[in-house]
C-alpha cells in the first residue's frame, strides 16, 4: 500500500497493512520548532533553516527528508497569507515579550527568553458592544487570491508524486473559538450565558466568513480529490466541557451541522474535527452532524479512556491522535521506556478494525527529546502492523 491508500483504508474503518502515521499532516499533529531542530540533529540530517508554518504554535514545516525518514503518510495544504497583511513583530519596552496583531486584530505575545509559543493578550471587540459593533467589525477577506496561490499545484504533487493523503486546512480557528478570541473569554462567556442573541450574531458572522472561504477553496480545487478537510472548535478542557451540552446543542451545533453539511455536499472529503479535552459527552452529537474523524483524542482528560472510546464509538468515528499521552508520558520528564509502554497500549486499544491514524495527542512540544520521539516511532514500527 502507498501512504494515501493506507490512510483511506483506515478512514473507511478497514485494516490497512499497518497503522497510518502522521507527523506534520495538520496544525494539530505537528512538531514545535525547537523539538524539530533537535530531531533533525538526532537523525543526522543536514542542518537547515526551519520554516515556521504556524506562528502562534511555532510549528515547523516537516521537510521532505524527515517525512521520508519517518514514513509520514499525510501532507497538509493550507491557505497562504493574504497579500494585504503582513505580521509585524515588535518587542515590548521592557524587553520581556515579542508580540504582534493578527488579521482579526487579536494580540499575541511570547516571552523573548525561553518562550515556545504565543499567547493571547488583546481582544478587538471586548467590553460592552452592540449588534452594530458586530456589523462594523472588519474581518479579513476570505477570497483574496493570494490565499489560494499555488495550492492546486501543491495538492497535485501530494497526490500524484508523493502519493500521500491530502488534508486541506481551514483559514482560521473555529467559530466558537473566534467568538472567544475576539470578545475575550470573560465577555465571550458572559454573552453566551446572558446575551445569546449577540453570540449567535457573532457566530453567524464567522460562519459566513468560513463558508465563503470553503466555497472558493472547492472552486480552486475542482477535480482534485481532497481526502480530508480540517475543522476545529475547542469545546472541552481537561476535566469537562467548556459549555453545557444543552447550550452546545441549542446555540452552536446548528452552525456546525450547516458547515459540515456544506463540506460533504461539495466534496468527498472526510471531516477532521479538532477539539481538545474531555469531549466524550458530545461525541454522539458530532457523529450525528457528520464528523468523520476526532482529534486530538486527549486520552488523559476526564472520561477519555482510549479502550472505552474505541469500544463505544469506534464503528462510527475515526480516531486521529491519542497515539501517545503527551502530558503524562512524552516530555523530558519521561523515559523512552515509558514512551514505548504508552504507545503499545494506545496501539492495542485503537488499532483493531481500522479507524485509527497514529499521531500524538496534539503537537509535539518543544521540550520533547528526540530519544522519546524515536522511541514512539520505533514502537509503531514494531507493533503497528496488522
Amino acid at each position: 500500500m502507498n501512504s494515501r491508500e493506507r490512510v483511506l483504508t483506515a478512514l473507511n474503518h478497514k485494516e490497512p497493512d499497518r497503522v497510518p502515521f502522521d507527523m506534520g499532516g495538520t496544525v494539530a499533529t505537528g512538531i514545535q520548532a525547537k523539538a524539530y531542530r533537535r530531531l533533525r540533529q538526532y537523525l543526522g540530517l543536514p542542518e537547515k533553516e526551519i520554516t515556521i508554518i504556524d506562528m502562534l504554535q511555532q510549528l515547523a514545516l516537516v521537510d521532505d527528508d524527515v517525512m521520508e525518514r519517518l514514513g509520514s503518510d499525510v501532507r497538509n495544504i493550507s491557505p497562504r497569507s493574504t497579500a494585504s497583511f503582513k505580521i509585524e513583530l515588535k518587542d515590548t519596552p521592557d524587553g520581556q515579550y515579542r508580540y504582534f496583531y493578527d488579521e482579526y486584530q487579536i494580540g499575541w505575545r511570547m516571552p523573548i527568553d525561553g518562550g515556545m509559543y504565543y499567547d493571547m493578550f488583546g481582544h478587538p471587540i471586548s467590553g460592552e458592544i452592540t449588534p452594530e459593533t458586530v456589523d462594523a467589525y472588519k474581518l479579513p477577506d476570505p477570497l483574496d487570491p493570494a490565499r489560494f496561490a499555488g495550492l492546486r499545484e501543491a495538492s497535485q504533487k501530494v497526490l500524484e508524486q508523493e502519493k500521500r493523503a491530502l488534508v486541506i486546512g481551514n483559514m482560521s480557528a473555529g467559530i466558537f473559538e473566534l467568538l472567544l478570541w475576539t470578545r475575550g473569554f470573560k465577555d465571550g462567556y458572559a454573552d453566551w450565558a446572558g446575551n445569546p442573541e449577540l453570540s449567535r450574531k457573532l457566530l453567524r458572522k464567522y460562519m459566513d466568513l468560513q463558508l465563503a472561504y470553503w466555497e472558493k477553496m472547492f472552486e480552486v480545487m475542482q477535480g482534485i480529490p481532497i481526502d480530508v478537510v480540517q475543522m476545529a472548535d475547542d469545546l472541552a478542557g481537561q476535566n469537562g466541557l467548556l459549555i453545557s451540552p444543552r447550550s452546545y446543542r441549542k446555540q452552536l451545533k446548528p452552525f456546525h451541522k450547516e458547515m459540515f453539511d456544506y463540506i460533504h455536499s461539495k466534496s468527498g472529503a472526510k471531516i477532521f474535527f479538532h477539539s481538545c479535552g474531555s469531549i466524550r459527552t458530545l461525541i454522539p452529537d458530532l457523529i450525528e452532524i457528520g464528523v468523520d474523524i476526532l482529534n486530538p483524542v486527549q486520552v488523559n482528560a476526564a472520561n477519555m479512556d482510549s479502550a472505552e472510546l474505541k469500544r463505544e464509538y469506534g464503528k462510527d468515528i475515526c480516531f486521529w491522535g491519542g497515539g501517545v499521552d503527551t502530558q503524562m508520558a512524552f516530555d523530558e520528564n519521561h523515559t523512552p521506556a515509558e514512551v514505548r509502554a504508552d504507545v503499545r497500549k494506545r496501539l492495542a486499544d485503537f488499532m483493531p478494525g481500522g479507524g485509527f491514524i497514529f499521531s500524538t495527542v496534539h503537537n509535539i512540544q518543544g521540550n520533547v527529546p528526540p530519544e522519546n520521539i524515536m522511541a514512539m516511532w520505533d514502537t509503531i514500527q514494531e507493533y503497528g502492523g496488522y
